[in-house]
Parts: C-alpha cells; structure tokens; sequence
C-alpha cells in the first residue's frame, strides 16, 4: 500500500492574550516564573491522498466570550481560509474534549468523529464529580459528543487506531483520561500532532507537565511516547498551545501568518 506524504497545517483561531505568565503553564517551579507566556489556539488539518482529516474543531465567540479568550477568527473561516468547506468534512479527530478542542461540532454534519473509548468515559463518568477535573470541559460539547453516538457518527479507538494510511491516532492520557496524538506520514518523516501531550515544547523538554492534568505519570510517560512515534526528531513534535509554533515553521501564504505548514523544515529552536 502507497502512503502518501500528506501536508499538515496548523491554524490559529485564538489566543490567550499576553498577561498570562510562565507560572501557570507549569506543575512544578519554574524561572523566570513571572515572565509573560500566553497560550495560542489551533486546530490542524491533514490532507493528502484524495482526504482531508481534520484534527479538534475549536470553540466559538461565546465560550471565547465566557473563557476571557480573544477569537481571531471562527474555526470555520480558518478552514474556509485553506480551502476547506467544513460541511464537507469526512473524518475528524478529536484528541479530547475540553472545550477548545471539542467545540463547534454541528459544523461537520457529514464527519465521523474519532475519539478514545477512554475520554468518552472520563468526560460523562466520576471524575467529573471534581470541579477542577470538569472545569476545561463545557457541558454543551459533551452532550453534542453523545448525541452523535447517537447517531452513529462516532468511530470509537482502544489505544492505537488506523484513520488512513499513514495517519494513526494514539492514546496517551495524562491531561485527560483518553487524550489522544496523532501520528501523520509527512515527507519529512512521521509528524506528531501532540495536542494537549504537551502545551509547550517546554513543557516536554523540561519534564515539567501544564497543571491541568488528571495523571501526572501518564503525562510524563506519554512525553516519552510521543518522542519515540516522532523517531526522536524535535522539529517532527508539535506542541498544542505554543506560539513558538508560528515562529517557527512557515506560513502557507505570507498575508495569512496564522496559517503554517507543519510538514516543511522548521527554523531551529
């Protein structure tokens, strides 16, 4: 079987504002601790082979409004914006279903969603009973996620599953109970999209996990995981909230700087 080198975008639709701090994006101490370090808000698209894959759907201008988050732009105008229509859309991943990555879902009406048999049990089971645990989720998007279990558009994965050829997702939990990676054939070599695996790149190479987090060893062990799927090439791992991202890899066209090609050579850290 021919795997295709697929393109891999990455398309900022928000961001946390620069007065956050590096204390809040670290577990453990961390200096300087008062610097400025906001978070950046992406999804990401996969195409190659005659399919286009999208990975987590983003949220909308009220949960903007209600998380205190600034919108750049609606994630259906980001992918409109690469030429992707989202009623259009055949397979999204969800890495998990906080609600930066699991919002916006009645835009795909034709998608099957793939998620982790294991997010789908932490997100509606007992350790949502803990508000600190429940707080990155919205009820809303946790619902929509059944309803479309309901009506079978939901492919539910145990561990490591197979979305295309060349495309893998994998579970690593650690930030949730069923946060997944994904793993994309690029021609650079294996790509792999780390979501929340890690915020930061600092995070990871630190060994020094986001504090939100549900299994601090499974994060840390799932920092290894993600190093072993991406061969132990740095510049084949993508952070999921670091501005360190648009820096470093290149635009897809130079009046869209909030658009970059993941599957081109990056410029060194």
């Amino acid at each position: 079987m021919t795997i295709p080198a697929y393109e891999v975008l990455a398309l900022r639709y928000a961001t946390s504002g620069p007065g956050r701090r590096r204390a809040e994006n670290f577990l453990g101490a961390v200096a300087p601790h008062d610097a400025p370090m906001p978070l950046d808000y992406f999804i990401w698209t996969i195409r190659g082979g005659g399919r286009t894959i999208l990975v987590d759907t983003g949220f909308d201008a009220n949960a903007a409004r209600k998380r205190g988050r600034k919108l750049l732009r609606s994630p259906a105008d980001a992918l409109v914006s690469v030429g992707i229509d989202p009623r259009q859309v055949a397979d999204v991943i969800l890495t998990h279903l906080h609600y930066d990555h699991a919002g916006c879902l009645g835009l795909f009406p034709a998608a099957r969603f793939h998620l982790q048999d294991a997010e789908m049990a932490y997100a509606t089971g007992r350790p949502i009973c803990h508000a600190c645990l429940r707080q990155p989720f919205e009820v809303e998007d946790v619902l929509a996620t059944v309803r479309l279990v309901y009506g079978g558009q939901v492919v539910f994965h145990d561990g490591t599953g197979t979305i295309a050829p060349g495309v893998t997702v994998h579970r690593v939990g650690g930030h949730t109970g069923g946060l997944q990676v994904v793993r994309v054939m690029t021609e650079r070599g294996p790509l792999v999209l780390g979501s929340d695996a890690f915020h930061f790149s600092e995070n990871r190479r630190l060994r020094n996990p986001f504090p939100l987090v549900f299994h601090v060893g499974e994060t840390l062990e799932g920092y290894l995981r993600c190093e072993e799927l991406a061969g132990g090439d740095e510049s084949l791992l993508i952070p999921g909230h670091d501005p360190e991202v648009l820096r470093r890899w290149p635009p897809r066209l130079p009046e869209d700087p909030d658009t970059v090609s993941l599957h081109e050579k990056p410029q060194p850290v």
